[in-house]
Formats: C-alpha cells, structure tokens, sequence
C-alpha cells in the first residue's frame, strides 16, 4: 500500500507543486503583510514548476490512487493547455486595474488562481465519477469566489450569485445522473462502466436518463445551450482576467472530461470490438444526434445574440458560447480525426480569445469603458493595440492565414469524414454571422473619430510584449501549424483505449 501511495505521489508532482504553492501564498500573504507583491511572485513560480512536471509525463499511461485518476497524453494536453493559460493570466493580473486596486487582498486573488487551476488539473485527470464530482465542486468554489472578487463594482455579486445558484444546481442534477449509473452499472469508474455496459447491458431508458444529467454538468462548465444563462453576467461582472481565465482554461477542463467520459466509457472495448466507431455500446439511442442539436443550438444562439451586444465583455461571452457549440462539432464525431480536431482548436482559441480579452483589459484600464463606442478611433490612437485586435478578431472568425482557420478546418474536415455534412455547413453559416459583430468593433477602431478624446493612448513596453507574445502564434500556427496537429495527434490516446 505505501508503495502504491508513493508511487501515485511520484506522477502527482503537478498537483503537488501546485498545493504548495497555494499553501506558500497563503503564508507569505499573512507573514509579508506589508510586501504584497511576494504571493504572486510565488504563484508564478509555482505555475511554471508545476508546466515543468507536466512535460516530465510526456508518454506516460498509468493509473493511480487505486485508479481515482489517470496520467496520459490526453491529461498531459489539457494540463498543459491549462498550465500556460493561469501563466498568462497571472501575467495579465500585473497589469489589472481591477486586481491591482485591491491590494489588501491579492495574496487571497493569487491562492485562488493556484486553487482554481489544481481543480482543472484534477478534472483533465479524472477517471472515477466521484473524482469529476470533487474536482468540479473544487474548481467551480474557487470560480465562485474570483468572479465576485471586485466586491465595489456594482454587478460583481451579482455575478457570483448568479454563478454560484446554477453551478449548484447543475451538481446536483449531475450527482443524481451520477447516482442512477451507479445502480445500473455497479462501477463508478468509467473503465467498469463500459466493461458492465458491454458484457452485462442496462436498460436503455435509465441510462438515457442519467447520461442526460451528467450531460447537465458538463454543458454547465463548457456553457453549452441551454445550461449558458450564467455566462453573459458572469463574463460581464468578473474581473476581465478571470473572465478571460473561465473562457479558455475552465472550459478546457470541462471539454477534457466529457471527451474522456463518453470516449471511455462507451466505446467497444471487448474482443473484436471497433475503437473507431464510437457511441457503440449506445446503438438504441443517438447520442450523436442530441450532441448535434445542442451545437447548432449553441453556436447559433451564441452569434445571434452577441450580434445585438454592445458590451465587449458580454459579446465575447456570446463568441464564447458559440466557439463552444463549434467545438461540440468534434465531440459528435468523437473519433480520433474528431477528437483531434478539438484538441488542436483548444490550443489556437488559447491564443486568439486571451489575446481579445487582454486588448479589451488593456483598453478598459485607459479608458474605463467596456462598450464598443470606446473603441472608436483606437486604430489611430494606439494602432499596434488595434492591429493586435483585428488579427484576434480575425481568428475568432476563423480566416486565413490565422490559427482559428486552421481550427475550423480541421473539425469541417473531421465532419466531412464522418459524413456529417450538414453540420459543417450549420458551422460555416454560423461562422459568417460571427464576422458581423467582429466587422462592428474593426469598424469604430479604423472608420470612426474618437467621440472625446482624440489623444494617443500610450502603453508600457511590458505590456506590448505580452500582447506581441500573443499575436505571433495566432499568426504563426495559421502559416505552420504541423507541430500542433502532431501534438494533438499525440494526445488523442487515454489510458485504456487504444
């Protein structure tokens, strides 16, 4: 048993790097009281060990902690992915006015950043349903938390409340789905899920009924139609840093188990079984077709309603919950081509969505505004900001020869092979709307004079490097993107499926 443990503890450095950092954060917090600056230094640290550890597991399939979580390429992506977006947003905090204000308490915003990104850790991981159960509830707290953390803006409550009351009531639906499983199947892990589906079976209609429920909880962290209301107020009233933390790296996580759960646990895995015909052992329902419906619906809903948002923040939700119903193109197919697909989607939306909200932080710190009429005239007053812009926008929209093409490609590509045609074109259709409301911002940057103030709008050399830090593999991986499908292609194997 102590061999076992310690074992388990030598492919858990990540996580273990991280809870120390925490803890050291926390201290230094309390003991530094009047060197406040000390706690995010370490979390950076912390952050960067802890990517150093994640690489150290390149290649690696084991299970541990008696199987309550897993170390393959397909964690090692997401954590990955994860890892560098808390670095960027840790980066971004620097230059914050909305944390930078709240000197008194940034140590706590920090140990909260450490905390949120070992939830999203755990959930990449996660093999056993109570493990996604304890690693949701630990990143969805910490999320609560950081969303209402600017207390003396007026909708910042709000939007912790808000985030708080349907993340509690997409648990519990979760947990009761979660519940029904286990009395149909006897086995919380989803290795003995797909072994007692294959050989023993389970009656279909109470299956339906609790893979719905789960499905519940994983369309509340990814903010698919029609479990997203809590999107737009919480993007709007959080901190545009942890706005942009939510977008990228939560829903990461939240795509990472749900591939995970519905790859694994519903694949043919016995003898003579098809690994590349998923959704096997569910041939009496068409999960594929409700997974279908709930993209359209998200991706469509998303681009109409962002199209009527005069808020930055809250059109880059509704983009957000479109480029999650995009996403979901891959989860349909859900073979390795598709699987891939996301994967390599994930990495070019890291880059192109972070780059959208650090200009929309960059300009809300000058101006203090949010709305699209700030942003007139910015094409002459800070044009490197505004260049940046457009090429993030660009992407977003997924045109050549930015990276968001490459991403759209690749899933059009893995829908056309699985003869999904109609769907890619749903996608395609989708994607023209989403360049109106991008067209609206570029507009008031380069067609517009500034209502007011006409001055330039000067930025530190710091920041302008963080910002050409994320413009360049936006531009980068839409001319050369073939070591990115190659870790992706990597990545697609979990532990057990092969």
């Amino acid at each position: 048993m102590v061999e076992q443990i310690l074992e388990s503890l030598s492919r858990f450095l990540p996580e273990t790097v991280l809870v120390g950092a925490l803890c050291l954060a926390i201290l230094s917090d309390l003991v530094f009281r009047q060197n406040r600056g000390i706690a995010p230094l370490i979390a950076l640290g912390g952050l960067f060990l802890s990517l150093y550890y994640v690489t150290e597991q390149a290649g690696v399939s084991q299970q541990i902690f008696s199987g309550m979580i897993v170390v393959d390429p397909f964690a090692v992506f997401f954590k990955f992915l994860i890892g560098v977006t808390a670095i960027l947003i840790v980066l971004f905090s620097f230059y914050s006015s909305e944390v930078q204000s709240t000197q008194k308490r940034i140590g706590e915003y920090f140990s909260l950043i450490l905390a949120l990104t070992l939830g999203m850790y755990l959930m990449a991981g996660a093999v056993n349903l109570l493990m996604m159960v304890l690693a949701i509830e630990l990143t969805s707290l910490t999320s609560y938390i950081l969303a209402g953390y600017t207390r003396e803006a007026p909708d910042s409550s709000e939007a912790s409340l808000k985030y708080m009351i349907y993340g509690a009531l997409s648990t519990g639906l979760m947990l009761y789905g979660i519940s029904i499983l286990y009395g149909l199947t006897g086995a919380t892990d989803i290795y003995g899920i797909n072994a007692s589906i294959a050989y023993n079976g389970v009656n279909e209609v109470t299956l339906l009924i609790a893979v719905i429920l789960i499905l519940v909880g994983f369309g509340y962290k990814i903010s698919a139609v029609p479990f997203h209301f809590w999107t737009p107020d919480v993007y709007e009233g959080a901190p545009v840093t942890i706005t942009a933390f939510l977008s990228v790296a939560s829903k990461a996580a939240g795509f990472a188990m749900m591939i995970r759960f519905f790859r694994v646990s519903f694949i043919d895995l016995t003898p003579g079984g098809f690994p590349d015909e998923m959704w096997v052992l569910l041939q009496g329902i068409e999960w594929n077709k409700i997974v279908a419906i709930i993209s359209v619906l998200t991706m469509t809903l998303g681009n109409l309603v962002a199209v009527w948002q005069d808020n930055l923040k809250r059109l880059l939700a509704y983009s957000s919950i479109a480029h999650a119903g995009y996403m979901l193109m891959g989860v349909v197919v859900l073979s390795n081509a598709g699987v891939a697909a996301v994967l390599i989607y994930f990495m070019v939306y890291l880059f192109m969505n972070l780059g959208a909200f650090y200009v929309v932080m960059l300009v809300a710190n000058k101006t203090g505004k949010e709305d699209i009429d700030s942003y007139k005239g910015l094409g002459y007053r800070s044009p490197i900001v505004a260049v940046s812009f457009v090429i993030f926008l660009i992407s977003l929209t997924g045109l050549p020869p930015t990276a968001g093409f490459i991403g759209k490609l690749y899933l059009f590509a893995a829908l056309f092979e699985a003869k999904w045609i109609w769907l890619a074109v749903v996608g395609a259709l989708n994607s023209v709307v989403s360049l109106y409301y991008y067209v609206r911002v570029l507009r008031n940057m380069f067609l517009r004079d500034p209502a007011e103030d006409k001055s330039p709008i000067e930025f530190s050399t710091a920041q302008i490097v963080v910002l050409i830090a994320l413009v360049i593999p936006t531009i980068l991986f839409g001319l050369y993107f073939a070591p990115l499908v190659d870790f992706a292609n990597a990545s697609i194997v979990m532990f057990g499926v092969r």
